[in-house]
């Protein structure tokens, strides 16, 4: 694997007020499969410290295509179809490429 095809990922997901509890459990139910899919090399959760509405998936993917196939793939399907009725604000994806 060449690492300058490695992509890494941050996104971060925005609650809308009282559904905080409701999308962690989305996120936390479809670690276990995206951690599967083929290329996943990082798709780990976390929940900004200050603000419990805030959620961050700080992921590594082994190219853009495996990330394109992520986005395609059935477990971030069945939790883009609740955005709508979870998020506050659209999702904030920042790609990033690893200098050092």
């Amino acid at each position: 694997m060449d690492a300058n095809q490695t992509v890494h990922l941050v996104a971060t997901l925005k609650a809308k007020p009282g559904k905080a509890g409701e999308l962690h459990r989305w996120l936390e139910e479809i670690i276990p499969d995206v951690r599967k899919e083929p290329g996943c090399l990082a798709y780990n959760l976390h929940v900004d410290r200050r603000d419990g509405s805030v959620f961050v998936m700080i992921e590594a993917w082994e190219s853009a295509a495996a990330l394109d196939a992520h986005g395609n793939a059935a477990p971030f399907r069945s939790l883009q179809s609740h955005f709508e009725e979870l998020l506050a604000e659209p999702l904030a994806l920042q790609l990033l490429s690893r200098l050092a």
